[in-house]
């Protein structure tokens, strides 16, 4: 991915959600050559089921997946009050993703997965200061 990895990124955890194991197998090696602890789950039920979400500092979901989409899992994840910050990664986002990804604070990394995009991205939702949850996006009366 092309950072040198940097002493803080040993603290912090990504799940990576993906049903391809060659895409989820690929995340975990370059992320943890990156300095990262990786925690990598096939489904949305896996990660649901594992229920070890705490202390994430970023979470990195395929979009299409069987049983549950990447949204649908961070809706059920924000229903539990799981407020981590997270990138959505799909091929070739539709205009009606984009903008539902968008409405709730999920930035979209395009597959194939190239260069510094999807690092560069972690690196800017897990910055001191950014905001989970899609809360940018929000005014303090929730609209």
């Amino acid at each position: 991915m092309g950072f040198s990895s940097e002493p803080a990124r040993k603290r912090m955890t990504i799940v990576v959600v993906d049903d391809d194991s060659a895409v989820r197998n690929s995340l975990q090696f370059s992320l943890e050559i990156e300095g990262f602890a990786v925690r990598a789950y096939s489904t949305g039920a896996d990660l649901l089921n594992a229920g070890d979400i705490a202390g994430c500092a970023c979470l990195v979901v395929d979009q299409n997946m069987p049983g549950m989409t990447g949204l649908e899992l961070l809706a059920e994840l924000r229903l539990r009050r799981v407020c981590t910050p997270a990138i959505l990664i799909t091929s070739h986002p539709s205009a009606a993703l984009r903008d539902r990804a968008a409405h709730d604070g999920v930035p979209i990394v395009e597959k194939p997965l190239l260069g510094n995009a999807l690092l560069e991205r972690i690196c800017a939702v897990t910055e001191p200061g950014s905001r989970p949850c899609g809360s940018a996006e929000r005014t303090p009366n929730g609209h």
